[in-house]
């Protein structure tokens, strides 16, 4: 067991003389929004930050827009009409088009959403000077 733990603390020695204190600075956060954009505000580690610590994809931000497009084939399910006329027979029609559409995000953060925020490192590699938010998760047992 000794020899274990000795092997243990000899690499939390190495890692510390490679990276110092910047492995320990740059690890993913979590943050809490206190308030969406366009004003972000995040609580993390005790204190509130404002949107001049961050950088945020655009996927995440109100008004993104994502344009989709594709090729669908497909069928309509059979209908029969009511009159008992061979016009009105069961029937469905072929679908074979191509179809494009716009998505944009109105509501993409709300007030508690967990966001992951990955540090980004001053000159020093030891400062954070900003976050980049990545993404907002949730746990999966309702915690």
């Amino acid at each position: 067991m000794k020899k274990t733990e000795d092997a243990y603390k000899a690499m939390l020695k190495l890692f510390q003389k490679i990276g110092g204190n910047a492995g320990l600075q740059s690890t993913p956060q979590i943050g809490t929004v206190v308030e969406p954009p366009p004003n972000i505000k995040v609580q993390w580690n005790g204190m509130i930050l404002d949107k001049k610590w961050f950088y945020v994809d655009d996927y995440w931000l109100q008004g993104h827009t994502r344009q989709i497009k594709g090729h669908i084939v497909s069928a309509t399910q059979n209908r029969s009409g009511g009159s008992g006329d061979s016009s009105y027979e069961s029937h469905n029609h072929d679908i074979d088009n191509d179809y494009t559409a716009s998505i944009i995000y109105t509501d993409t953060w709300q007030v508690g959403d967990k966001i992951l925020m990955i540090p980004i490192l001053g000159n020093d590699n030891k400062t954070v000077n900003q976050f980049w938010i990545l993404s907002k998760g949730k746990r999966l047992d309702g915690n």
